[in-house]
């Protein structure tokens, strides 16, 4: 049938319903077990094992398929633990419940309540003695909807796409018990967990192009948060000297795989501590979420397999420019010489950036895709960190790692800068920049420069991208598939597309 003939239907059966005074939408049913409940217990447990048990079992549920054999059928109700099925027989329901049963559809929320039998082929099922509908669908769920390739309308539609495809439903329980491990393991390191303000009066704490709104109140402009890493040094300042935020940041940048504009990560600061006393704090936390999920260290993304055991390797950009992008030492310290291998291998660049901005532009492009296994990338240029320490040893370059896994970037962090004359320094460079223009540069915060002044002390700081993270742990190729509703264009633009 066409979508408006079954709705036809739906809505006939609807009326007939509504005609004998049965209750479309009733509040005062509470079931008294979940599947999870029934099958941990009752999953092992014989026909004579059942037979002997007195107590009678509720399930509320989605109404996923049905199995008519005129008198009697088999159905199968899914709540959030999983499925099961359930008998219905017209001589053991109520004439009431009966009716209700012939005007179902696949979608309805139903409630049966009845004991536990095996049927003829072993499966555990409940005998329904009492049925009630609990919400009517007026849309029938799509047919064909396993193994749907249009993954644009799964975004847009996620309840379909919970309701239809458990795995979905199971990468989402994951997300939650990753954040949950987390946070076990901050508190348990004596970190406290705080919240930052999300409207900002200026974009901080990262390079990204924000988005900007208006209070009408207080007659300001506030930019929706790109990091919380100002506010968080300001803690740390103030004597809370280990804190965490898991936050929602918000950049105004292009879609793709691994790239949301909105996104989920957890920044931590930990006074008297040094990026190289975050990687192993790093390499610890990860491999504890791992045991905790996979009972080991290594598993598999996308076809390749992924080994968390530590030590991690540890490569600095310029060694990896060396050994990896195949470029000449004395590139690494000649501007036009770089220029050259840019090009020659075709990475985009900005001829006027300097030498640090380029030499990071190829390592993007060449570099990253080939850090498959766990990788802590260390001395990144002064030029494309304008709030971390320089090297002691090396003043052009500051103490800062990124960690890579399967391609991708998965946390940055860095000793902190907390000299506010060099602070005053680079912000001043990257307004320079902005107006050379970078829209992405950092502005100037007297405020927090101010902060600075009053001392804070040495400190370490790292942000995880907690979507990334979890893509990694459910074996996710797109960073889509771990947001519950990530952002599309909408349908009435000129293409409903995404990069990738």
């Amino acid at each position: 049938m066409e979508d408006n003939d079954l709705l036809k239907v739906r809505l006939e059966k609807i009326a007939a319903l509504k005609a004998t005074g049965i209750d479309l939408y009733p509040n005062d049913i509470k079931p008294q077990n979940t599947t999870s409940d029934i099958f941990s217990s009752f999953g092992d447990a014989d026909s004579d094992a059942l037979a002997q048990l007195t107590q009678k079992f509720s399930i509320a549920g989605r109404l996923m398929a049905m199995r008519n054999f005129g008198k009697a059928a088999f159905i199968k109700i899914q709540d959030r633990k999983g499925q099961i099925q359930s008998y219905i027989a017209k001589n053991i329901l109520s004439e009431e419940a009966y009716f209700v049963f012939k005007k179902l559809d696949i979608g309805d929320i139903i409630y049966v309540s009845g004991k536990l039998f095996r049927t003829k082929t072993n499966e555990l099922t409940i005998e329904a003695e009492e049925l009630r509908l609990l919400s009517k669908a007026i849309r029938p769920l799509p047919e064909k909807w396993h193994g749907l390739t249009d993954v644009e309308t799964r975004y847009r539609q996620r309840h379909l796409d919970l309701i239809s495809n458990p795995s979905v439903k199971e990468t989402f329980y994951r997300r939650s018990h990753i954040i949950r491990l987390i946070r076990q393991f901050m508190d348990q390191h004596d970190f406290l967990e705080v919240e930052t303000p999300m409207m900002q009066p200026r974009a901080g704490g990262a390079m990204a192009r924000p988005f900007k709104t208006h209070h009408n109140a207080l007659d300001m402009d506030f930019y929706l948060r790109i990091a919380p890493e100002l506010y968080l040094k300001r803690l740390v300042t103030g004597g809370l000297e280990r804190v965490y935020e898991i936050n929602r940041n918000f950049r105004n940048e292009g879609i793709s795989t691994f790239h949301n504009p909105e996104f989920t990560m957890m920044e931590f600061y930990w006074a008297y501590s040094t990026y190289e006393d975050l990687m192993s704090f790093t390499e610890e936390l990860f491999t504890e979420i791992a045991q905790n999920i996979f009972s080991g260290l290594k598993f598999s993304y996308q076809g390749k397999e992924i080994d968390l055991t530590p030590p991690w390797r540890r490569l600095s950009v310029m060694d990896a420019l060396v050994q990896i992008a195949g470029m000449d030492t004395a590139a690494l310290r000649d501007k036009a010489q770089a220029i050259v291998f840019a090009k020659k291998i075709g990475c985009p660049i900005n001829e006027s950036d300097q030498l640090g901005k380029i030499l990071m532009a190829i390592f993007d492009e060449v570099v990253e895709k080939k850090l498959i296994q766990p990788t802590f990338i260390t001395h990144y240029p002064v030029a494309v960190s304008p709030l971390s320490r320089r090297s002691n040893s090396q003043p052009d370059l500051v103490d800062r790692f990124e960690l890579y896994i399967s391609g991708r970037e998965i946390a940055n962090a860095f000793s902190e800068l907390n000299d506010p004359a060099d602070q005053r320094d680079r912000f001043e460079q990257q307004i320079k920049e902005r107006i050379a223009g970078n829209d992405e540069a950092h502005e100037m915060d007297e405020d927090y420069i101010h902060t600075l002044e009053y001392a804070m002390p040495p400190t370490a700081g790292e942000g995880i991208g907690i979507d990334r993270l979890v893509m990694l742990f459910t074996d996710s190729a797109s960073i889509r598939d771990v947001i519950l509703f990530p952002l599309l264009k909408d349908r009435q633009g000129t293409s409903d597309k995404v990069s990738q």
